[in-house]
């Protein structure tokens, strides 16, 4: 009986003991993480855009032509036009377009014209007064053309500018030379023609002279031309064997002085020009002095006019003050000029620049030399 309940109770503890083995248990449930916020991009307003700048209109380019006489190397009056209107183009980068016609007489000027006219050219200059009745029946028949003529204080028409060198101080500068250098009182001055710039420079000159030596006899002669070196050179001559020792001219014809000037190399006689080129050719070293014409101001304000919208129907003067003349003593004769000398001429050219006009030359055309 004992024997059958141990039995009994040992299946039992068997059983519990492969109940308790065998008892699947149960994972442990794990709380989700709570949830992490994810921070959303701040929306940003999209930039204004700037407003794009008015580009400026490009200018435009101005396409100039030049009629001439002579030719572009005269070592005169054609050349200084020429070379003001090279400087002009350097000063105005890309906005002037240049070309030139040589040699052209005013009765066969009108062709050069009509082929300008019909290239489009913007301006038309007729360098020197006798292109005036030319440039004055063109200016009519092509009213959207501007031209130009000098030198000359007229108006002539609506599209036509005119531009007058006050060249009256010029030659009072050379006059002052003229006059404090000379050592014969006897003086020579070659004209082309008694008119336009060049009667100013000769009246300028004995205006100098005066200013500074009242006992010197000017000589004045005009060869009637502006470009017969030939005559100019007997002009000259003429004036040294009567006793002159310092000459001057003007226009593309004083060459012709200045060369018979030359021929006196061992002589005491000099000359003072009215270009600079004068002094860089091979007879520049009988040149005291000399002055420029600064076409270039002219050219310059001829582009501000077009630009404005004016066609025409100015004058365009040229002096000291608006930088239209250029002066120099020649390096090569500096010793010939005293200190007297240089600095009368330093003060009268300081008058000339710190104003429009001067009170040494407003009278200028009241001086009588014939």
């Amino acid at each position: 009986m004992k024997k059958a309940l141990f039995v009994l109770l040992a299946v039992l503890a068997i059983g519990l003991l492969m109940v308790s083995c065998g008892k699947k248990e149960t994972p442990t449930a794990t709380a989700p993480a709570p949830a992490q916020a994810v921070a959303q991009p701040a929306t940003v307003p999209a930039p204004t855009p700037a407003p794009v700048a008015e580009q400026p209109k490009p200018a435009k380019v101005i396409k100039i032509a030049l009629i001439i006489e002579n030719t572009i190397d005269d070592k005169g009056w054609c050349q200084a036009m020429h070379d003001g209107i090279t400087l002009a183009v350097q000063q105005n980068p890309g906005r002037i377009e240049y070309s030139y016609s040589e040699k052209m007489k005013p009765v066969d000027a009108g062709s050069a014209v009509l082929q300008y006219a019909g290239q489009g050219y913007d301006v038309i200059i007729g360098h020197g007064a006798q292109y005036k009745n030319l440039i004055t029946e063109m200016a009519a028949e092509y009213p959207d053309i501007s031209f130009a003529f000098g030198t000359s204080s007229e108006i002539v028409g609506p599209n036509v500018f005119s531009y007058m060198p006050q060249s009256e101080e010029t030659g009072y500068l050379n006059g002052l030379i003229a006059g404090m250098l000379t050592k014969s009182n006897v003086i020579g001055l070659i004209g082309p023609v008694d008119g336009g710039d060049a009667a100013r420079y000769n009246r300028g000159f004995v205006l100098g002279v005066k200013a500074v030596n009242a006992s010197a006899n000017v000589m004045v002669a005009h060869t009637g031309s502006f470009s017969d070196f030939v005559k100019a050179t007997e002009v000259a001559h003429s004036q040294i064997r009567s006793g002159a020792d310092i000459l001057t001219g003007s226009s593309q014809q004083a060459l012709g002085g200045l060369r018979a000037v030359a021929d006196y190399r061992d002589k005491d006689i000099w000359w003072v020009g009215q270009d600079l080129a004068q002094i860089g050719i091979p007879e520049g070293y009988k040149v005291l002095s000399a002055s420029s014409y600064n076409y270039a101001a002219v050219i310059n304000t001829l582009v501000k006019r077009l630009d404005a919208g004016i066609k025409g129907g100015e004058n365009i003067p040229m002096n000291f003050n608006n930088d239209g003349f250029v002066f120099k003593f020649n390096d090569a004769t500096k010793s010939k000029i005293t200190s007297a000398v240089e600095a009368k001429v330093n003060e009268a050219l300081a008058a000339f620049k710190g104003q429009a006009g001067h009170a040494s030359v407003v009278d200028w055309s009241s001086v009588k030399y014939n």
